[in-house]
């Protein structure tokens, strides 16, 4: 049986104003339903503007991302950016009203989410304290809560555990799992390679705006002869600095 693919990305190329090199240079990927889909690469490879391109912030200079949802696409994709995206002066359950509000959930709906997320990241004790005030793995946690307050099909994430603490990781990682047991397509950038490793089935390996590698975690690992994915993004991406 054939996969059911969400999203086709065809000769997709962004060139910032003035820049002097593409970021993207025909990018072609096909992301299927259900995959915990990794976009890796080196410092300033793209991930980040294919990321971008894909919710609709940034428009691509040429190509085009087709959506299995043509209709209502930004209500079916989370984004959880890699900087926080919050109002710092503003409580846990604040903030979730607010975005719930933005995706046209019912107070109600909203409630009801916030009820079952808080406890699930750790939150409940917080639930009414100022986030200016938290921990980095606590605002992690509420920029995840954001990001999945309208229960989204497509989840993007770009470098969800930068910088936090052991348990708050393995509470993130969990809760990404738990979400794509559920039905959600997770797509994940992050420069812990161990921990893409483990939770992504399918990889795109990007550098210098180019895809390098696609293909099932196991089969490139296998196809290169490689032990991990560290070895095999040295192996295609060298090791040259990348100071971007």
């Amino acid at each position: 049986m054939q996969p059911e693919v969400c999203i086709e990305i065809s000769n997709l190329s962004k060139k910032y104003h003035k820049a002097d090199h593409f970021s993207l240079d025909k990018i072609n990927l096909t992301l299927n339903a259900g995959d915990k889909f990794g976009i890796l690469g080196p410092n300033g490879a793209g991930k980040t503007t294919l990321i971008s391109i894909i919710c609709g912030i940034i428009p691509a200079t040429s190509g085009e991302v087709l959506y299995q949802f043509p209709e209502n696409i930004k209500q079916q994709i989370g984004f959880v950016p890699q900087d926080y995206a919050f109002y710092p002066q503003l409580t846990p359950i604040q903030n979730m009203e607010y975005f719930g509000a933005l995706y046209n959930l019912s107070k109600k709906e909203t409630q009801a989410r916030i009820d079952y997320l808080l406890p699930i990241l750790g939150l409940e004790g917080v639930r009414n304290k100022k986030i200016n005030s938290f921990s980095g793995g606590m605002k992690r946690r509420v920029n995840l809560g954001i990001g999945i307050i309208h229960t989204p099909s497509i989840l993007l994430l770009d470098e969800p555990t930068v910088g936090v603490d052991v348990q708050s990781k393995h509470a993130i990682m969990q809760l990404l799992n738990e979400l794509n047991d559920g039905g959600t397509t997770v797509i994940y950038t992050s420069h812990h390679l161990a921990e893409a490793e483990e939770f992504c089935n399918t990889i795109a390996l990007i550098d210098h705006g180019k895809l390098v590698a696609n293909d099932s975690t196991k089969l490139l690992l296998e196809k290169h002869n490689a032990v991990d994915l560290q070895s095999l993004f040295i192996q295609l991406t060298g090791t040259e600095y990348r100071d971007v």
